[in-house]
């Protein structure tokens, strides 16, 4: 997989999240065992229509803005679109949803299934100012549960989150029986919530969290279809 440099200086400070614990080997990633899922599905019903993914700012779409981070976070990166045409560009790995019509569980389902290391940080298409720094805090807390998954503004934000690859297994039976959000899928699995104010500590993570939905919201932010 090619390695490419983060853009536009959204992850200021990397070189200090990407050396792993005190005495520990230096490595280019924020670990060796994450890969980086983004999620480029969705209707974009509250866009108008609008692909979130492909809205620009400062010449660069969220989409390009998302992979160049990953990619340089993470030794793996895997997209996940039911409109794969889209992407082909990118020299990324592409899957399709196996549970079609079942929203975002759906969707990391068919992430994990490419992914060939053991947990895999998840995201949502629609964070335009994602940086590092609040990834790289997730990833450290990893120690042998499920997921992690962070509390901002009130609520969890389960597709900003680090989730064991094995878990597929278990996603695949909770959609076979017609489930579709990842927050009733949560419930069923060992979880570590990170509360909201000591994610209000970490640098970046109130750019991070600012999803953009609605074309008002895209044009507060500057954002550019």
């Amino acid at each position: 997989m090619l390695h490419v440099a983060t853009s536009v200086g959204h992850t200021q400070g990397l070189g200090r999240e990407m050396g792993v614990r005190r005495g520990a080997t230096k490595t280019r990633w924020l670990s060796e065992g994450v890969a980086g899922v983004i999620l480029a599905g969705g209707q974009n019903r509250r866009m108008g229509g609008r692909d979130k993914a492909f809205l620009t700012i400062d010449g660069e779409t969220v989409f390009e803005r998302t992979l160049g981070l990953l990619r340089s976070c993470f030794p793996q990166v895997v997209v996940v679109s039911n409109r794969p045409e889209k992407y082909v560009g990118f020299q990324v790995q592409i899957t399709q949803d196996e549970f079609l019509g079942q929203g975002p569980l759906a969707g990391m389902h068919a992430g994990l299934g490419l992914v060939r290391y053991p947990h895999a940080f998840v995201v949502a298409c629609d964070m335009p100012f994602l940086r590092a720094e609040p990834i790289a805090f997730l990833v450290r807390r990893l120690s042998g549960r499920d997921a992690v998954v962070p509390w901002w503004d009130g609520d969890i934000e389960p597709l900003h989150a680090v989730y064991a690859t094995h878990l597929r297994e278990r996603m695949a039976e909770a959609l076979g029986s017609g489930a579709r959000a990842v927050r009733d899928f949560l419930p069923t699995i060992d979880a570590d919530y990170v509360p909201e104010a000591i994610m209000r500590r970490v640098e970046g993570a109130e750019e991070s969290f600012r999803n953009v939905n609605t074309p008002e919201e895209a044009a507060r932010f500057a954002l550019h279809v």
